[in-house]
């Protein structure tokens, strides 16, 4: 199966995937480990954010991009799945629906592209980060993030095996792929310069230990001191500032 019908077929079951993790996508993600990702994540993001146009793809229900979109010039979001976008809508939030695959926009229309908990769902990383880097201006930056193989996050997930999304549904019913900070350098487009790395969920072994007591309290400082310190790489997730350099 070449490459342009394996997606065709991929598509289709992703959205399928996405829409039945919407129905109870937020339920856990208003405080806890899913609410520091959040922030973590949006930390990378929001200093460029002012005044610029922003797209995040992969938007979900839009709960990055919400805290994002008040400081932007400009805020839109992209995503698979109707569901999502659906409660992203309803947040108010500018968002179409469509594919890292073909983008629906044109090129370098934005300053700031971020994309979350996506890619390592994509087999078809190259022509995923090809457009990205096409909706891309020129002088912008790009913000990717993977799942990373040298992590505690890689080492659970082995041990515990897939787990439920909804009902009927499990982590084994996507395309996962787990990367290392050396290997993410080959998908990088040429004229790329890095500017900035960081890592989330370093120090969190499983989810539950930011609902013990004590660990609640110290283990979400030990999570935002190690995702800018040398700790960075063994994050669960690795995240990479791309400049889009201008064109000569």
């Amino acid at each position: 199966m070449d490459s342009a019908a394996s997606a065709a077929t991929a598509e289709p079951s992703n959205r399928a995937y996405y829409d039945d993790f919407s129905t109870g996508y937020e339920r856990e993600r208003s405080h806890g480990y899913h609410a520091l990702l959040d922030e973590l994540e949006s930390s990378v993001v929001a200093p460029l954010c002012p005044g610029r146009s922003v797209l995040e793809v992969g938007c979900g229900t839009g709960l990055i991009l919400s805290r994002l979109a008040p400081a932007a010039g400009q805020a839109m979001g992209v995503d698979l799945s109707g569901g999502m976008v659906r409660k992203a809508r309803a947040r108010g939030l500018d968002v179409v629906q469509g594919s890292v695959l073909a983008l629906p926009f044109e090129n370098d229309s934005f300053d700031v592209v971020y994309c979350f908990k996506v890619l390592a769902h994509i087999a078809e990383i190259e022509r995923a980060m090809a457009e990205l880097w096409r909706v891309t201006r020129p002088g912008g930056t790009l913000v990717v993030e993977f799942y990373n193989a040298w992590s505690l996050r890689y080492l659970v997930k082995r041990l515990a095996g897939p787990q439920p999304i909804s009902d009927g549904r499990t982590e084994a019913d996507i395309y996962t792929r787990w990367d290392t900070p050396l290997s993410i350098q080959r998908y990088f487009p040429r004229d790329a310069e890095v500017v900035g790395q960081h890592g989330v969920r370093v120090v969190t072994p499983v989810a539950a230990v930011h609902r013990l007591p004590v660990l609640k309290r110290w283990v979400p400082v030990a999570e935002r001191l190690a995702s800018r310190s040398p700790a960075r790489y063994a994050g669960g997730f690795l995240i990479t500032q791309l400049l889009k350099r201008r064109r000569r």
